[in-house]
């Protein structure tokens, strides 16, 4: 998949302290089942990735400590704000996505979510976690990528 969003992508909020402490190894698209409000709250921003997680449970896959505000123009069935929502994504998939998080040091992240098509997507990524070092070298190398793009912009 390609990292820079598609024109037919409207980008919602995207997880960057997941991008910095895991190795991003394979990413999949899935949707999102909502409930009532949530979709308004969420085009009015109220989508917040902070200490996010993905779990299997019983087959299925569930985004869980995500956070969609309640909806300002809501009433006494505003939908609850931390809970937890499934998400949708083939069986295969599923079923491999569970099988390598069975393994050692893997884990199940959102990494984006965004409108497509007017649904809300989600991108999960299968991640192994960074080392100290790895954090280290890898803002290392964006500096002086930084450095380089600065230097050929006042060369020009």
């Amino acid at each position: 998949m390609k990292t820079a969003a598609r024109s037919d992508e409207q980008a919602i909020a995207t997880n960057r302290k997941a991008l910095h402490d895991y190795e991003i190894l394979e990413r999949f698209e899935a949707g999102l089942v909502l409930r009532g409000t949530e979709v308004k709250s969420i085009r009015e921003g109220g989508f917040n990735f902070r200490d996010g997680w993905v779990e299997p449970r019983n087959g299925e896959m569930f985004l869980a400590g995500v956070r969609i505000g309640p909806y300002s123009h809501g009433n006494l069935m505003n939908h609850a704000e931390d809970r937890a929502r499934k998400l949708l994504l083939h069986r295969n998939q599923i079923d491999k996505l569970a099988g390598r998080v069975a393994e050692k040091g893997c884990t199940l992240v959102p990494l984006r979510a965004y409108f497509k098509g007017g649904r809300v997507k989600v991108e999960v990524g299968l991640a192994r976690g960074k080392k100290s070092h790895d954090k280290r070298a890898a803002l290392r190398q964006k500096d002086l990528d930084r450095e380089t793009r600065q230097a050929m912009n006042r060369r020009r």
